[in-house]
């Protein structure tokens, strides 16, 4: 205190600032990019105007935005979310990404470790995956607490009803419910399943980019099934009545735990091999093996999952699982603000529906998939 400081430590620590300040927005503003394809009719907009919107996947929490501020950038915020008539969104936890991702990968190095750094994540929150997953957790607990009642957190079917109560006279809120996207966020350690609960995460998958302690991923090295610890896992997360997601499992892993689990599972985000054949997608017979033990399917809106960049590759995705497991089985699995691009954000998806209507989908079939089935479907498995 008070000794003048040397220029080149006043220079580091600017420039530090700086990047901590500019470095996310610009990352996220590449990554997360929106190019608004197709028009829409009044049909949709009127439809779109009667809907109770509700979304398996999206990663907003990764950015630094605040969310409570409509944003520039990314794909959703709570203002965004209300225009778009979200009743519900699913935030997803990222801790560990490899960089770059390829088709096939190791767990490092690791580029949430730099974004962390560069977003100024206190270093408790740095210093584990586990720290990293409750910090975001953290984060969405201080945006419903400064919301105003705009946000509120469901952990249990009885907020989610309580919720939903509210919502009939006040229908200018939203709700969120957090999911970790891979069980390494455990760090190993299946007491840390206990602590991300009471932190209010209610869905996880077993693995993301690589393959986990838990088990393998479809981008994986050796895309093994699910470890010992894997199997404990799942009977974990059923005993606590957590949501088992098989996005991004390996076909190993993924029919092990239909095969174990005993309650449905979700598959948050994916494309379809039936229309983009490639190993993140499910097959027929995966989509059928879903369906049969009472879970949904998120069909996502990024190229690499509907081989395209519009309205209608997503639609044609959503047609094709319908044709496969019926209409009540599918819901939006967006993957917004998840480092990809999509042809509409959060305000944008009278375009969806749009399409979906051309793809010969009844209005009450829209219904089900753009929010009806996973609210139910929370009701029931919460």
């Amino acid at each position: 205190m008070g000794a003048k400081a040397p220029l080149w430590l006043v220079v580091a620590v600017l420039g530090l600032g700086a990047l901590r300040a500019a470095a996310p927005g610009l990352v996220e503003r590449r990554l997360n990019a929106v190019s608004w394809a197709g028009g829409t009719s009044e049909r949709s907009r009127r439809l779109h105007g009667s809907l109770e919107v509700a979304d398996l996947h999206a990663d907003p929490l990764l950015w630094g935005r605040d969310l409570l501020v409509r944003g520039d950038r990314g794909h959703l915020d709570v203002p965004r979310l209300i225009e778009g008539r979200y009743a519900l969104q699913v935030f997803g936890i990222v801790t560990r990404v490899p960089m770059p991702i390829r088709r096939v990968n190791g767990p490092t190095p690791d580029s949430i470790a730099w974004l962390s750094l560069v977003g100024g994540w206190p270093r408790l929150a740095r210093a584990t995956l586990t720290g990293r997953a409750l910090y975001q957790a953290a984060r969405l607990h201080r945006f419903a607490r400064a919301s105003g009642g705009r946000l509120t957190v469901v952990r249990s079917a009885a907020d989610l009803r309580a919720y939903m109560d509210r919502r009939r006279t006040e229908p200018a809120i939203t709700a969120g419910l957090l999911a970790v996207e891979g069980a390494h966020a455990l760090d190993g350690d299946l007491a840390n399943l206990d602590r991300l609960y009471d932190a209010g995460v209610r869905m996880m998958a077993p693995s993301h980019f690589f393959d986990t302690e838990v088990g393998g991923s479809a981008h994986g090295l050796a895309q093994g099934g699910l470890t010992d610890l894997g199997r404990r896992w799942l009977a974990r997360m059923e005993e606590r009545r957590m949501i088992v997601d098989l996005a991004h499992a390996s076909p190993a892993a993924f029919s092990q735990a239909l095969a174990l689990a005993s309650r449905p599972v979700v598959v948050s985000h994916t494309g379809v091999r039936g229309t983009c054949d490639n190993p993140r997608n499910l097959s027929d017979d995966q989509l059928r093996g879903v369906a049969l033990g009472g879970g949904l399917v998120g069909i996502g809106y990024w190229e690499l999952a509907v081989c395209g960049s519009t309205p209608a590759a997503i639609a044609k995705a959503f047609a094709h699982a319908k044709g496969v497991i019926g209409a009540e089985h599918l819901a939006l699995g967006s993957d917004f603000d998840g480092a990809v691009r999509t042809p509409f954000d959060a305000t944008g998806l009278d375009r969806l529906i749009e399409a979906l209507l051309a793809e010969g989908f009844t209005e009450e079939e829209v219904r089900l998939v753009l929010g009806a089935n996973l609210l139910a479907f929370l009701e029931r498995n919460l």
